[in-house]
């Protein structure tokens, strides 16, 4: 089980990586970073995906409601992953489910031209699966 140091590495060995960044979507701080910044400061951009990814989790038009829950109680995180594409590039937000009260986020910055969505999508998905937050 990677750590977060070792889960940034695999996310940017992706193709067309440009960045990496496990955040804290209340803070909106930074955990750990690797590679570069749209911005060239990746706190900036931690702050910015953070306000983001808290207006989909939070929000209740992307909330599912579990079957077995109270009305307006959620089962499990309400949602998997962002996708935010710009004429340069994409920028995935993948949830990470905890044992604790979760508000982490994996974020990879792809360049258009090199980066595979699909494949983007699904090793982060892996990752999260597999981080081990210490």
């Amino acid at each position: 089980m990677p750590g977060i140091d070792e889960c940034l590495l695999e996310a940017m060995a992706l193709p067309g990586a440009r960045g990496a960044a496990l955040v804290d979507w209340s803070s909106g701080l930074a955990l750990g970073t690797a590679g570069d910044s749209p911005v060239g400061d990746h706190e900036t951009t931690a702050a910015e995906t953070a306000e983001l990814a808290r207006a989909a989790a939070e929000y209740e038009s992307f909330a599912q409601p579990g079957t077995d829950t109270a009305p307006g109680e959620l089962l499990g995180q309400p949602v998997e992953d962002l996708i935010v594409t710009t004429r340069t590039g994409y920028h995935v937000l993948r949830f990470v489910e905890t044992s604790f009260d979760s508000s982490v986020f994996l974020h990879l910055w792809l360049d258009r031209a090199d980066g595979n969505l699909a494949l983007a999508r699904h090793r982060l998905r892996a990752l999260a699966e597999e981080l081990v937050l210490r």
